[in-house]
């Protein structure tokens, strides 16, 4: 039988998983005080949940991934709503699609697994910005995550649309929506502003009623539990394998004297960053772990069980010391691998939930079909520089000072500043950020020529020449917001003046870029590129290709060996960054409903520095995440 007819087989098994509380009367879901217990229609329950992120899988996938968890055999999932997915822009609302949240809920009731919503505003999750969407950054001095007034409409505007569409999915109104977390971690934020707490209370309460659960996570110090809590709002604790369990609970207890014993988020792996080690958690350690806590009674949810990918421009980025983006994958190293394949820590896991829950019979549903298609040569388009007329149509905006991101309501991607040089430059002339206001990568060229890149904390000079009047042209590439932390207000584009030697560069041309529009209306043909044997430019370059069809449309791998920095689309959608020089990650997660059974799929890259030699990427059958430099 075609892999593709097995595949669709195991998916309908799903039928066969049946909601056991679909045909019952009233459904009930609170705490237990006095006993310290969840009660769930009148019956003791403890939860061993999982954590996957609808906005991280390709809709096509859900029901799959939801399968499998239910076959492991936990009883719940954890999801985050991110507020900037859903309204990117000021009061647009997008919940279609791979946004489809209502949707997500359907599946996840009809597969037998009960929710835990953690709609944020805020929720972290190493997701751009925290999931606060990057418009909020265009009202002057307004602090994020705080009883600021212009943010509070914001968030008051947001759940207004939101909790009515959440509340018939309470478990108490009859779907699966057990309990809902207030903010996320805040006890981890500079602000630790109770007013703010006590407003989300009192907006939650509004909209959900009285009878739901609400509650709040917080990390594992006192600091973070005092000002992460609230009266009226269940405290829970999160921690991972290299925390005494006895310890955490103790603290939880400290903050919530009676009521269950809960770890939100029990790590079982953790983000990579481009320039780290791929990271990997012991599954003997989780298993153990794991097995102590639901012995104690504990209610479980591992962070993550499946991660997925960070497609597009949704990665996040951590900022202490310097400025770090996150990788496109979000693998996690969890039980379900990025690509939504169980792992041999998934099959531990379940051994362990096996001692203390029923697991469902029947086999686990298998790893998804996986095809290495092989090599595909790339045509070059153009330099950006070239291309603006097609990336910028409406043409650039004129200001005498740099203007940022926000200021041109143009919140992901790329944008091009243009000006020209002031005066001759026969000898090198530093060229300065001065306040360190590169946000986050700025690629330089001079009359179409690449000459380097200026990068925040770690690049604020480099050297030109050139004649006076030259067009003077810099790509500002914004990496991802800074998802954690007091540094969550990540403006991006240019933050202040240049200076070219003596000059502060003035009159600038800004072109905010709208690439993916652009491409996902078709450009480019394969016809407007250049001819195959056209040699690899330097500096910001589009390139093209195609991938025939085979008759079948299976998950891949796309690997950029010799290439260095860059995005990549394939038929229109935006697979993410790629970085293989700085690693870990080698490969980009093709989700095979992208691909067409019947024409050929269009390839398209932008690399910001150099192209490989031979312009060729490979289509592997595999994922690389763990290698920092691209050896392999």
């Amino acid at each position: 039988m075609n892999a593709r007819l097995v595949f669709a087989s195991v998916l309908s098994f799903s039928c066969f998983v049946i909601n056991k509380n679909a045909a019952q009367g009233p459904q009930s879901f609170s705490i237990d005080y006095k006993n310290n217990r969840f009660l769930k229609d009148g019956a003791t329950f403890q939860y061993v949940s999982g954590s996957i992120h609808y906005s991280r899988i390709p809709r096509f996938y859900w029901k799959d991934r939801l399968l499998k968890m239910y076959m492991t055999g936990l009883n719940a999932i954890q999801i985050y709503v991110p507020w900037n997915f859903h309204e990117t822009l000021e009061g647009v609302y997008n919940f279609s699609g791979d946004r489809d949240l209502e949707h997500f809920l359907d599946l996840a009731n009809q597969t037998g697994l009960l929710v835990i919503l953690r709609p944020g505003p805020y929720i972290c999750a190493e997701w751009e910005m925290g999931g606060l969407p990057a418009w909020l950054l265009q009202k002057p001095n307004i602090v994020l995550r705080s009883a600021h007034t212009e943010y509070l409409q914001a968030v008051s505007n947001w759940m207004a649309t939101l909790l009515p569409k959440i509340k018939p999915w309470l478990y108490v109104n009859g779907g699966n929506i057990i309990s809902v977390q207030v903010e996320n971690e805040y006890g981890s934020y500079f602000a630790c502003d109770y007013n703010y707490l006590r407003h989300l209370r009192e907006l939650f309460r509004f909209f959900l009623g009285e009878d739901v659960i609400l509650f709040t996570t917080d990390g594992n110090t006192d600091r973070e539990m005092i000002c992460g809590t609230l009266e009226g709002l269940y405290a829970t604790i999160d921690f991972g394998t290299d925390t005494n369990i006895s310890a955490a609970f103790q603290r939880q207890r400290r903050f919530e004297p009676k009521g269950p014993l809960v770890n939100s988020e029990f790590y079982t792996g953790w983000l990579d960053h481009w320039g780290d080690r791929h990271a990997e958690v012991d599954s003997q350690k989780i298993s153990r772990m794991l097995g102590d806590m639901l012995a104690m009674g504990a209610s479980v949810n591992m962070y993550m069980f499946e991660g997925g990918t960070n497609f597009g421009y949704w990665n996040g980025a951590d900022h202490d010391s310097r400025f770090r983006s996150v990788v496109t994958s979000y693998d996690y190293d969890a039980p379900l691998s990025e690509a939504g394949d169980p792992t041999d820590k998934l099959l531990a896991i379940r051994e362990v939930i096996r001692r203390f829950f029923p697991v469902p019979e029947g086999p686990m549903p298998p790893s998804t079909p996986k095809f290495a298609y092989g090599f595909v040569t790339l045509k070059k388009v153009g330099n950006i520089n070239s291309l603006l007329d097609t990336l910028c149509p409406a043409g650039p905006v004129q200001s005498q000072f740099p203007l940022t991101f926000e200021d041109m309501k143009q919140y992901y991607g790329y944008m091009l500043y243009r000006t020209k040089l002031p005066r001759t430059l026969p000898e090198a002339t530093p060229l300065i950020s001065p306040l360190n206001g590169i946000h986050d990568r700025a690629y330089i060229s001079v009359n179409g020529v690449y000459k380097g890149l200026l990068q925040r904390d770690i690049t604020l000079v480099m050297n030109l020449t050139g004649q006076q009047g030259d067009q003077l042209d810099i790509l500002v590439e914004n990496m991802g917001r800074v998802n954690f932390g007091s540094n969550i207000h990540d403006h991006k584009g240019l933050l202040g003046d240049l200076i070219l030697g003596k000059d502060v560069l003035t009159d600038w041309l800004i072109y905010p870029l709208d690439i993916d529009g652009v491409i996902a209306n078709g450009w480019p043909q394969w016809k407007q590129a250049a001819g195959a044997g056209f040699k690899s430019s330097n500096g910001p370059t589009f390139y093209t290709g195609i991938l025939e069809p085979t008759g079948f449309a299976w998950d891949t791998f796309l690997k950029l060996r010799g290439w260095t920095k860059g995005q990549v689309w394939i038929n229109g959608v935006n697979l993410g960054r790629y970085w293989p020089q700085r690693g870990p990650q080698q490969t980009l997660y093709v989700p095979g409903p992208l691909l067409s059974t019947s024409q050929p799929s269009n390839i398209t890259v932008l690399e910001l520095e150099q192209a490989a030699s031979d312009l060729r990427v490979l289509f592997m059958d595999r994922a690389q995440l763990n290698s920092t430099a691209d050896k392999a």
